[in-house]
């Protein structure tokens, strides 16, 4: 059976929304790994590999998750079809081991939690605030990168969270948990993400706030 992960924490109107896909969906609980604002968000924990080749979960071994940054971040990477995105000098070695067993190509970035930073869209577009993110990729003409103003997400203890992490490619749609509507490029990300035959899902009803991204295996 299919599965999407998701933080416990999240609000019960995306939980409910998740359900009516019929996969299994499994919340994340606080592990007692790291810092509270990310113990219990997915892409601490797993790391989504490509998007419409294979995609698949891989599941980091808990062990290697120190209780901070940057040893915390080992599986925070992005992974699209052709590309492995991540600060190499901090993936773990198991995930960037298979990462290579794939026949991706490795991109290093200064960003840590590279998928906390990231909407990732399709197998070749990413969304990201993240100037470093957003000058690596710049060398590889066949991704394509929409840049956005940082800030305007939620995140317990922080001044601001990411949009990667207050998302998830599901099927066919992009979801946002909260009001995505309420960011300042709402329509540049609308119009990036429909271009592509996506659909944009958002919750009006509460603000956008990062549980460590949306995570499934389809």
């Amino acid at each position: 059976m299919k599965s999407i992960y998701i933080s416990h924490s999240a609000d019960k109107k995306i939980i409910g929304y998740l359900s009516t896909y019929g996969c299994r969906l499994q919340t994340v609980p606080s592990g007692g790994r790291t810092y509270p604002a990310v113990d219990a968000h997915p892409d601490i924990y797993f790391c989504k590999m490509g998007v419409t080749r294979h995609p698949h979960i891989f599941k980091g071994d808990p062990r290697e998750i120190g209780a901070a940054y940057p040893d915390n971040i080992g599986f925070n990477a992005v992974c699209l079809d052709r590309y492995f995105i991540h600060n190499l000098k901090c993936t773990s070695p198991s995930l960037l081991h298979h990462a290579k067993s794939l026949g991706v190509e490795c991109i290093s970035v200064k960003q840590g939690y590279t998928k906390c930073s990231c909407v990732v869209v399709d197998g070749n577009s990413i969304i990201t605030a993240d100037s470093g993110i957003i000058r690596a990729i710049k060398k590889y003409p066949d991704v394509d990168v929409l840049p956005i103003s940082q800030g305007f997400v939620r995140l317990e203890g922080f001044a601001y969270g990411f949009l990667g992490g207050a998302s998830g490619r599901v099927g066919n749609e992009i979801i946002f948990n909260g009001d995505l509507s309420k960011h300042p490029d709402f329509e540049a990300i609308r119009q990036f993400i429909e271009s592509r035959g996506l659909t944009v899902k958002y919750f009006p009803e509460y603000p956008l706030t990062d549980i460590g991204s949306i995570l499934a295996d389809f």
